[in-house]
């Protein structure tokens, strides 16, 4: 039997003095405490028998790996699969005083929470994500990998694999910045699950997932 982790590591703290929700959008990088959130979770990792580390196209992903990534020698991969959800609200303000669901031209985006209509629909990034995990665990048979992504899809995918009901209050999401949620498999099974916060103390106080900020923050349909 053999034995493979995958771990999931959200991306560190984003340069983003106007409270943009960026989503996909290019032009997003680390902060300078973002950077150190980085450094942290590569020295964290370096240890590890790590044979592959992915990110998500975006900066924010790509900068968040490229420590863990020089220090065991490795290059640093792109996988569109483990990038951020689609959102209709992107590139609007939700900090600095301004919230765009305020506005009644939102509104007609949030009629049907179940898909979500205002953004990618969540069996569709438990399905993407899954299908980036396997490859990542095929790649490392036997090692670890690593995975840079974004909160909602690594929520979203703990979810799926816990077969826990989607909704929840994003408050409340167990994935903070640089994050390690760890997928430990016997051959393709994923037989345990284990998190950790290496930059923990890192985080600010009170850093919480804006509404919308990772897909959204209303109710979902089960996996």
């Amino acid at each position: 039997m053999s034995e493979t982790v995958v771990h999931l590591v959200r991306h560190g703290e984003v340069h983003n003095p106007e409270g943009v929700l960026y989503g996909r959008r290019e032009g997003f990088h680390l902060s300078a405490l973002g950077v150190r959130m980085a450094e942290r979770v590569g020295e964290a990792l370096s240890s590890h028998d790590i044979r592959s580390v992915v990110a998500s196209p975006l900066e924010r992903a790509q900068e968040t790996a490229r420590p863990l990534a020089e220090a065991l020698g490795l290059e640093v991969g792109a996988d569109e699969r483990v990038i951020e959800s689609s959102n209709v609200f992107e590139g609007e303000r939700f900090g600095a005083g301004a919230h765009a669901l305020k506005h009644p031209r939102s509104w007609k985006h949030l009629w049907n929470p179940l898909k979500p209509s205002w953004g990618e629909p969540y069996k569709e990034i438990a399905t993407r994500m899954m299908a980036a995990i396997h490859d990542a665990r095929l790649r490392a048979e036997g090692h670890e990998a690593v995975l840079v992504s974004h909160q909602l899809p690594i929520w979203t995918t703990r979810l799926h694999l816990e077969d826990r009901w989607f909704l929840h209050d994003p408050r409340k999401r167990q994935c903070t910045l640089c994050s390690v949620t760890s997928l430990h498999f016997d051959d393709d099974r994923v037989v345990r699950l284990s998190y950790s916060e290496p930059a923990g103390d890192l985080v600010p106080r009170g850093d919480k997932a804006a509404p919308f900020s990772a897909g959204g923050a209303a109710p979902e349909d089960r996996p």
